[in-house]
């Protein structure tokens, strides 16, 4: 399947998409109203992680603007019957499992607000790039609501429940360089480098073999989930699965032959 490039150029989508060769660039586009995800905004990113072409192997996902994504948009809560909320949530966690649990991994630039479900957007990357301007928070407890995007799972895996309980009690907004060392950023860039760092790693994922990045994407948070016992039963299973590849074994046979390239630093 491929993207209408009229689709992909509209500047009326709150998700922008563009091709860059073997990664895609995805953009939520709703600057003022700093990010905020709609049901309209899920939607999009949905549909658009569904359309993305066979030659997309890996994603940048990024915010226009001076923010990452300041949240939920709160206007959407505000008529919800029970059952209606619930359902709203169910549209994100499916959203969120296709990115998360998708073909192809996906990098995360963060700069600016990156709070509460903006939050829960980024820590459904696998890998995420903080600009120095990032900031952290998760102020659910202070609008008189709870997560509702898969948070209060895919964050708590990031920094444990005690700190996010910490962070829905009392607001505590935590920096850029603070994100790093808790664990919500692997990367730490200048305001502006972000885009350029999550496209060199973003290049460096897609030229992996794509079923050692399937593996590393699905199995190892199956992995996480298990009893010893299991884990290692399913990464023996998966790591046979995955060796028997013929790209793999051309791979290791050009680092026998000393063809590949070598684990270097930096």
């Amino acid at each position: 399947m491929t993207l209408n490039p009229e689709i992909i150029d509209d500047a009326s989508r709150q998700v922008q998409v563009a091709i860059e060769g073997p990664i895609a660039v995805l953009t939520l586009n709703r600057p003022a109203k700093r990010n905020a995800l709609s049901l309209k905004v899920i939607g999009e990113l949905n549909a658009a992680f569904e359309a993305l072409p066979a030659s997309v192997k890996a994603v940048v996902l990024h915010g226009n603007g001076e923010h990452f994504s300041a949240g939920l948009d709160l206007s959407e809560l505000v008529a919800l019957s029970p059952a209606e909320g619930v359902m709203h949530s169910r549209v994100w966690y499916e959203a969120f499992d296709k990115i998360q649990f998708g073909k192809r991994p996906v990098v995360c630039v963060m700069h600016g607000a990156v709070v509460g479900g903006g939050l829960e957007l980024a820590s459904v990357a696998h890998v995420r790039v903080a600009e120095d301007s990032a900031y952290f928070g998760l102020p659910e407890g202070q609008r008189g609501i709870f997560l509702g995007g898969g948070g209060s799972v895919r964050v708590t895996k990031l920094i444990g429940f005690s700190r996010v309980t910490e962070m829905m009690l009392t607001g505590h907004v935590y920096n850029a360089a603070e994100g790093l060392q808790l664990g919500l950023a692997h990367h730490l860039v200048a305001d502006g480098q972000g885009l350029a760092k999550a496209r060199e790693l973003a290049l460096r994922m897609a030229s992996n073999a794509p079923m050692s990045n399937f593996a590393i994407m699905h199995a190892l948070p199956l992995i996480a989930e298990q009893p010893m016992v299991h884990g290692l039963m399913t990464e023996a299973l998966i790591a046979t699965i995955t060796q028997s590849e013929p790209e793999a074994r051309e791979r290791v046979e050009a680092f026998l032959q000393k063809r590949a390239g070598k684990v270097l630093p930096g």
